[in-house]
């Protein structure tokens, strides 16, 4: 009896409870990572007002800079050529 319990226990397991378990977070994980229509407008007003707000911190940086011309920005451009993220790291915890 326990001869054939424990081969048909395995067997149910590699056919029936693995493929489930994959199956039932492969469906999980499908519905989880999708953003609803909602979600991308919240993003897109987000992304908007961040963009506002560069345009005025440029503008005041700039009127700064003409008052004072020693006077250096803080703020870190990704974009350069010379970005370190070390640097990068080390202007954040000045702050």
């Amino acid at each position: 009896m326990e001869d054939t319990l424990i081969p048909v226990f395995v067997v149910g397991i590699l056919f029936i409870g693995l493929p489930w378990l994959i199956l039932h977070y492969v469906t999980r994980w499908k519905t989880a990572a999708t953003l609803t229509y909602d979600d991308e407008r919240m993003l897109g007003d987000m992304n908007e007002l961040a963009r506002r707000l560069e345009d005025r911190l440029d503008t005041v940086e700039r009127l700064v800079a003409q008052e004072n011309p020693e006077w250096q920005p803080r703020r870190i451009d990704h974009e350069t050529k010379d970005f370190d993220p070390e640097n990068a790291h080390r202007l954040e915890r000045n702050r």
